[in-house]
């Protein structure tokens, strides 16, 4: 056979031996065995969740930062109280009445011992202002000008306990918050699960290969995929079952979650309806008290009343003033706290 008597040779293939290629590819998924939709729904419960959780760190917060202006006060009332003995103590050992030695003693005795009241009830001031400064983000040392009254919603202690059962279960965003972590968790096990079914997906792409030996330089395709993972191992099993379990196991704290909030509304009711009733009656030990301090000075002026009783009725004044002070911080901040109990904090 003869053959030509030259040598063949091809034509290039690329201009200047440089060439450019680029590709894009679409897969839109027919059928995902419910990965789709659950994977969706458990990134929804989770913005839910985290949404809850925020909303009970705000109010959990601002609970706690109302007990520090509530610490504050009550320092500051227990220091007026030490420093009204202190007056009165003094005002006592200077009366030129006091003719026993003894009872001289006696009233500079007690007098010093309000004095260390009185340098303790100062540091617990400072030491509650520099909390509360703190929580506020405030510098330590700043003296911070507040209310004597607390705001606080008083209809609540109105309000029938069953009521603000029902209310709390309602609102609370830690039940809300933990609902929604438990659906998420469910509906990741449900989107493991689809893994293991057949995958149907619509494909589609687009070439362009720049060249010089084909007929043209643009492709294009459309197609339909399909797969399935016959086996994983279990991987994919064992992963949906921890979610599943994982799940079930936020559904069981849900139910403990609920009592114990149930137990923190009924504890905080009851609180207030105390802090109330001590309100009521220390007011009433509050005016006797000056009374009877008031009567004991005067009989011990006129030579029939004793040092130790003056002294004595001197410390139920105190007493009957600090057990006030505090029954009336003690009804706000109680109060404040059922707000929390019910969510409306």
């Amino acid at each position: 056979m003869a053959t030509p008597g030259f040598t063949f040779r091809s034509g290039p293939i690329f201009k200047e031996d440089e060439y450019t290629s680029g590709s894009v590819q679409m897969r839109l998924p027919l059928y995902a065995g419910g990965q789709i939709s659950a994977g969706i729904d458990a990134a929804h419960h989770a913005f839910i969740g985290a949404t809850e959780d925020q909303q009970a760190t705000a109010a959990a917060l601002k609970l706690d930062v109302a007990e520090a202006y509530v610490a504050v006060l009550r320092a500051r009332r227990a220091l007026q109280a030490a420093e009204s003995s202190v007056t009165s103590l003094r005002a006592h050992t200077g009366d030129r009445e006091l003719i026993p030695r003894s009872d001289v003693l006696a009233a500079r005795v007690a007098l010093a011992n309000a004095e260390q009241v009185r340098v303790r009830a100062a540091n617990s001031v400072e030491i509650a202002q520099a909390r509360y400064n703190r929580r506020l983000g405030e510098p330590l040392g700043r003296s911070p000008e507040l209310d004597d009254r607390v705001a606080a919603d008083a209809s609540l202690s109105a309000e029938p306990i069953e009521g603000l059962l029902r209310r709390a279960l309602d609102s609370r965003s830690e039940i809300k918050g933990l609902a929604a972590r438990a659906d998420s968790l469910a509906s990741r096990s449900q989107a493991e699960s689809g893994k293991l079914r057949p995958q149907l997906a619509l494909t589609g792409g687009y070439t362009h290969f720049d060249n010089q030996i084909l007929d043209r330089q643009d492709f294009s395709m459309v197609g339909v995929g399909f797969t399935w993972n016959l086996f994983d191992g279990g991987q994919a099993r064992n992963r949906a079952a921890a979610l599943h379990n994982a799940s079930r196991a936020a559904n069981s704290r849900l139910e403990d979650l609920r009592s114990e909030i149930e137990l923190e509304v009924r504890q905080a009711w009851l609180e207030v309806h105390e802090a109330q009733a001590r309100v009521k009656a220390s007011s009433e030990a509050v005016a006797q008290a000056q009374e009877n301090l008031r009567i004991t000075r005067e009989l011990y002026g006129a030579g029939l009343g004793t040092n130790t009783q003056v002294l004595d009725a001197d410390t139920l004044q105190i007493n009957a003033l600090n057990n006030h002070n505090n029954a009336v911080l003690d009804e706000s901040l109680s109060l404040l706290r059922l707000e929390r109990a019910v969510g409306a904090l």
